[in-house]
């Protein structure tokens, strides 16, 4: 009897030491890789002390991010960025972080040529970025233009009367938190909305006409919201060239004399890995392992990561999906 409880012992703990090994392992390859991984990082960084080409990339919705405004502000600064390629996929977003965006690439090319690039969509606030560069190049099929801008809100009073729902409101001036949700539209706001609507849109018009030297007449002929594909912003004079990042890159060295050897390197705002270290970056893996995605999901969001909101004025192209 105890001889078996003995063996019974030994394979438990042969059982248990195989486990721990098996874990090790992989705790060292994790490493291992995260290793490899910083190491290429460090290397685009050391890549960033030579002379080169920026390239920054713009995607999804665009709402100021103060992130890659501060990487087109150090970009502006760095003695060994000679050129900017700007690449923008995005369909627009708040008329205010497109503005922004707007100005931060316009301080860029006050110091460097830069050229941008669209690649699928470069619409409304999408095209407003892409509007302060030195050169625009869009692919034949990018959609593009969308010149205009939206403001919309909910209303859901119908819905409240049918529950039985009554929202009551004290305020201190007949335009105060209007428009609101809560009861149709007035006559007298509508109006007021309007002319802030159409003051946007006029500076958007006159963006536009500045930047691509056309007139306002014109641009507002174009400006009916409509979007454009690259062949037919090109006739319009939307854009310069129908392209790639290749073109790009040929025209900075033909027009503003930049050195054809210079490699291009990517900068990008720091993610919350760079940011908090090689160790968020190991146990991000191993919860990713075992299943606890979710986890790793919130740490990015108590990291400030994945937080977007569209308030305000818009100047966004999505499509209806019915």
């Amino acid at each position: 009897m105890f001889k078996a409880d003995t063996i019974t012992a030994e394979r438990k703990h042969r059982r248990d030491l195989s486990f721990w090994r098996i874990v090790a392992i992989l705790a060292l390859m994790i490493a291992f890789v995260a290793l490899l991984v910083s190491n290429t990082k460090t290397s685009t960084r050391l890549a960033k002390y030579s002379e080169h080409i920026a390239r920054v990339r713009i995607d999804g919705l665009i709402t100021g991010d103060q992130k890659t405004i501060a990487v087109l502000g150090k970009i502006a600064k760095s003695s060994s960025v000679k050129a900017v390629i700007v690449r923008i996929n995005s369909p627009g977003g708040t008329t205010v972080g497109s503005e922004a965006l707007y100005e931060a690439i316009r301080k860029v090319a006050t110091k460097k040529p830069v050229v941008t690039v669209m690649d699928s969509v470069a619409a409304s606030g999408g095209y407003i970025a892409a509007l302060a560069a030195d050169h625009v190049v869009a692919r034949g099929n990018t959609i593009t233009g969308s010149i205009g801008v939206i403001f919309q809100w909910p209303e859901v009073h119908q819905l409240l009367g049918k529950i039985g729902v009554e929202m009551k409101t004290i305020k201190s001036g007949p335009q105060k938190a209007e428009p609101n949700m809560y009861e149709p539209l007035k006559d007298e706001v509508r109006p007021v909305l309007k002319a802030m609507v159409t003051d946007s849109f006029d500076w958007f018009v006159g963006l536009v006409a500045e930047r691509r030297n056309l007139t306002k007449q014109t641009v507002y002929r174009l400006a009916d919201g409509r979007v454009y594909s690259g062949r037919q912003a090109l006739k319009q004079s939307l854009i310069d060239q129908i392209g790639g990042e290749d073109d790009a890159v040929k025209w900075l060295v033909k027009e503003k004399k930049i050195d054809k050897a210079l490699k291009i390197t990517t900068w990008a705002a720091p993610t919350t890995r760079e940011k908090v270290g090689l160790s968020f970056s190991i146990f991000s893996d191993i919860f990713k392992l075992i299943g606890l995605d979710g986890v790793v999901r919130d740490l990015d969001t108590a990291f400030g990561q994945g937080q977007q909101r569209l308030d305000g004025l818009l100047a966004v192209w999505q499509p209806a999906i019915k």
